[in-house]
């Protein structure tokens, strides 16, 4: 499989008056592509590239509709977007109240995002395909991990939901959360979720059941939950911790991380395997064990998907040698979905 996108004559898109990316549309797919994001550096710029690809590769804005129908006020609270302050209301009541509209009815976005230590895995180059750009990330790696691509992905989503409107809340997480923010709908967030992203994985395990009870901890009301992660983790750790998601009436998107060559396995020679969660280094011969291998990976992979569906949430495998368009354009549908139902009931 040739990991190379298509070549492109610039790298560096035009912005618009907001700092946003302005693509046009017959390049828009390109940005939605790893090694592309690789070559754009930072997390801010690829989170833009991806929404973007991602509106322009579906012909028409995904917001259309959204934020048009007036449906309450709400008390103003500190954090909130001023821009959707009601000054008619303050005129006569001399009290800040905010319009929300059909969608902010609905639930609010937490991201959590795994970095874990099997998440600094990665066998895609920095390199891109015309040999200029990038070459290495910033940290010195020369290779786009599987980490790379969840706070791509992550990030996407709470650009989206905060150019919407919505209030977004993040989770960075391993053996226990490493980092959270406050739920807002506050622009400035964004650049509190990007510096809160831009940290190196950790050589621990994921440990579901203590993240989720501390996330949950801090969750007042129902949310969307979308869980970005490569989930090695034990079926019925992962069951259990769905199992008090559902019982506390939160909604969940999972996102499930794998590289390709994990899936493949498409190695040749004898060489030492190191854990990078902490297992002993193995020396192994993958062609000896390439079909078991494949079968037992496969059969988890499948094993989380049915966990994950029997609780009615929405399940999406991620490879970071694909284009991230599938995703986002899931999630986006998914939002739809919810709105519909918040409006007819």
């Amino acid at each position: 499989m040739d990991a190379r996108p298509p070549t492109s004559p610039s790298v560096r898109p035009p912005t618009g008056p907001s700092g946003a990316a302005r693509l046009p549309e017959a390049d828009a797919q390109l940005y939605l592509h790893p090694q592309t994001l690789a070559r754009l550096g930072t997390l801010e710029l690829r989170a833009k590239m991806i929404v973007e690809g991602v509106m322009s590769g579906a012909h028409r804005s995904p917001y259309h509709g959204f934020s048009v129908e007036f449906a309450q006020h709400r008390p103003y609270v500190a954090g909130d977007d001023i821009r959707h302050l009601d000054w008619k209301v303050y005129g006569r009541s001399d009290k800040l109240h905010l319009k929300q509209y059909q969608q902010e009815t609905n639930l609010d976005l937490v991201v959590m995002v795994d970095c874990s230590g099997s998440m600094n895995f990665g066998s895609r180059s920095f390199e891109s395909a015309s040999g200029v750009g990038r070459t290495t990330s910033p940290d010195g790696r020369p290779y786009w991990s599987k980490y790379d691509h969840a706070t791509a992905v992550g990030a996407a989503l709470a650009y989206m939901s905060l150019h919407q409107g919505d209030r977004v809340g993040l989770v960075v997480f391993a053996d226990e959360v490493r980092a959270m923010l406050k739920r807002s709908s506050a622009m400035s967030l964004w650049r509190q979720i990007v510096g809160a992203l831009s940290v190196e994985p950790v050589d621990k395990p994921t440990n579901m059941a203590r993240v989720i009870d501390q996330t949950l901890g801090k969750l007042t009301n129902r949310c969307l939950i979308a869980l970005v992660s490569d989930l090695y983790i034990d079926p019925e750790e992962y069951r259990t911790a769905l199992a008090r998601i559902r019982h506390k009436r939160h909604d969940l998107i999972v996102l499930q991380i794998v590289d390709n060559r994990e899936k493949e396995f498409d190695l040749r020679d004898v060489a030492p395997f190191e854990g990078l969660e902490g297992e002993p280094r193995l020396k192994v011969d993958p062609r000896a064990i390439r079909e078991a291998y494949k079968q037992v990976f496969a059969e988890h992979l499948e094993k989380i998907e049915q966990i994950t569906r029997s609780f009615n949430f929405d399940y999406h495998l991620v490879n970071t040698h694909d284009w991230l368009g599938p995703p986002m354009a899931a999630f986006l549908a998914k939002r739809n979905a919810q709105i519909k139902r918040s409006k007819f009931g």
